[in-house]
């Protein structure tokens, strides 16, 4: 159910700022070149995004996700720690991007356990790239949660059709 009463505070300061937008969409488009599968990053994205209360990037998650994942895969991400769907390797890409989302939570915000777990399987480029991605997702969550952004409504414009159109023609 919509609520028409839902309205943002501004628009996404990305959009506004002069170059924002870009340098955001090049972040992302070195890191998805990383070599971590577009899948886990896609994962990452909406477990940081369920993290931080960001409807804009979870509704996005879900509206543009990748053909090849499945649903059950989505839908369990939040519960990932206890679901059969997911690899070693992307539950260990999944523990760092809790720990790194949730820094203020615990005295060693990254834990050396859940740092070696992902490094045992990834090699520093990809680490690299998981770091920008989670860090790159936490940007776009504070931008999207401060500013009061309504999921769907980015999803409705111009410039996510323009989006869209790119990374299919990536794909």
């Amino acid at each position: 159910m919509e609520d028409d009463s839902m309205q943002a505070r501004m628009k996404n300061p990305a959009l506004i700022t002069p170059g924002a937008m870009e340098a955001l969409q090049a972040l992302a488009k070195a890191t998805e070149q990383g070599g971590v599968p577009r899948e886990t990053l896609g994962l990452l994205h909406l477990r940081t995004s369920q993290i931080n209360g960001c409807s804009v990037c979870v509704d996005m998650d879900f509206r543009f996700r990748k053909p090849n994942e499945i649903n059950e895969r989505l839908f369990a991400v939040a519960a990932w720690k206890d679901a059969p769907y997911f690899t070693d390797a992307e539950r260990a890409a999944l523990a760092l991007t809790e720990a790194v989302t949730r820094l203020s939570d615990r005295p060693d915000p990254v834990p050396d356990e859940v740092w070696n777990e992902a490094a045992r399987h990834y090699n520093e480029p990809q680490l690299a790239s998981l770091i920008l991605w989670i860090a790159m997702t936490n940007v776009w969550n504070r931008l999207n949660v401060a500013t009061k952004q309504v999921a769907g409504e980015w999803a409705k414009s111009e410039e996510a059709k323009e989006w869209r159109e790119k990374q299919i023609a990536a794909d």
